[in-house]
């Protein structure tokens, strides 16, 4: 019998094959876990949280790899591929064309977000604290 592709008991393991597995057979609902980014000092004090999920729209600033320190707007999210699009990170290929560089959600910081949708900014700010 083969193995499971996802199983929802599978809590966490030290073997990075196992690790990888669980990333690409999870489920949608899961993924969207997975597309979350820090958030800057200044968002984290304001809604008074860590992290939140990339959306098209967000404005982020690359902090690790060769394009540490771009800041630009999310033109697309993928989350079949867990990869995140950013306005004007392109790659000039050796025919001349230009392709869009995919960075990973873990290596960015959310600087500004689209609050356009009334649903998220309900989720964004469930978490505030009343003061008074």
């Amino acid at each position: 019998m083969a193995s499971k592709k996802y199983s929802r008991k599978w809590k966490q393991s030290k073997q990075p094959r196992k690790q990888r597995k669980y990333r690409y057979n999870a489920p949608l609902h899961v993924r969207q876990n997975f597309m979350h980014s820090h958030l800057s000092k200044e968002l984290r004090e304001k809604y008074n949280r860590r992290s939140f999920r990339v959306a098209k729209g967000d404005t982020v600033i690359v902090m690790r790899g060769t394009y540490k320190g771009y800041k630009g707007k999310v033109e697309r999210v993928d989350l079949k591929k867990l990869k995140v699009y950013i306005a004007g990170l392109t790659l000039k290929k050796k025919d001349g064309s230009t392709v869009p560089i995919s960075i990973d959600p873990s290596n960015i910081m959310i600087i500004e977000l689209n609050l356009e949708d009334k649903k998220r900014r309900e989720r964004l700010e469930k978490n505030i604290k009343v003061e008074g």
